[in-house]
């Protein structure tokens, strides 16, 4: 795997001692199919985070991807409906031509207003309401994908405090999104899709200050949380 040359992100920085992660939103598009079919099997059924998905599909594709994954998964994968309240071990997928958003409350909202980078839903309008509303508690994600969706959001994620995770382009389907996210700034952790469910696991269960900023881009392959957190 190619080396990626990065900074140190700055959010570990601002974390709080005492508070843990509130949410993962997670991005991807072009091979992110597949991409989903790997990674939320490999979550526990007793995985205490909720997870918010943002997927690039056609506006007719309906909620048959979320009750194929939901089939597939110890974790509930569902669509995100409106002005539901986040519950730690579910999985929400934004709905196909909706922007879904986070609120202050732990709450979901869905918009339909013009799409954002060409998508509806957009992976920058997920992350930045994510961002702004639970700062620091938030685990930004970037998979797989063609386009520079997600890019900005992430930055803001890290800007806010947030721990920020892009996956390796070496591994990636298409690269573009994981490139164009790095681009713009560091990432806590630049991880392969196979070590990215480890850390995730890793990451729900400790301070958010006690999470060390990578100073490699990415985690030996194999690693195991223990390792992950030294």
């Amino acid at each position: 795997m190619d080396s990626i040359a990065f900074g140190v992100a700055a959010s570990s920085l601002q974390r709080n001692d005492s508070q843990r992660f509130r949410a993962v939103v997670l991005g991807v598009s072009t091979g992110g199919v597949d991409a989903l079919k790997r990674l939320l099997p490999a979550l526990p059924v007793a995985y205490s985070l909720p997870v918010l998905v943002v997927i690039h599909l056609t506006p007719e594709s309906g909620d048959s991807l979320a009750r194929l994954l939901n089939d597939m998964a110890e974790i509930e994968v569902k669509e995100a409906d409106e002005g539901e309240l986040i519950a730690g071990g579910v999985v929400y997928l934004a709905p196909a031509n909706y922007h879904l958003l986070l609120e202050r409350d732990g709450q979901l909202a869905l918009s339909i207003d013009p799409a954002v980078n060409f998508a509806r839903p957009s992976i920058d309008v997920l992350f930045e309401s994510a961002a702004a509303s639970f700062g620091a508690a938030v685990i930004g994600v970037i998979l797989t994908g063609a386009a520079n969706d997600g890019a900005r959001g992430l930055e803001r994620i890290r800007q806010l405090g947030g721990f920020t995770i892009v996956q390796e382009p070496a591994d990636a389907v298409m690269d573009a999104m994981p490139k164009n996210a790095l681009a713009l700034g560091p990432a806590d952790r630049v991880v392969t899709l196979d070590e990215l469910p480890a850390l995730l696991i890793y990451l729900e269960g400790v301070n958010m200050a006690d999470v060390p900023t990578a100073k490699v881009h990415s985690l030996a392959s194999g690693a195991s949380s223990t390792e992950i957190a030294q």
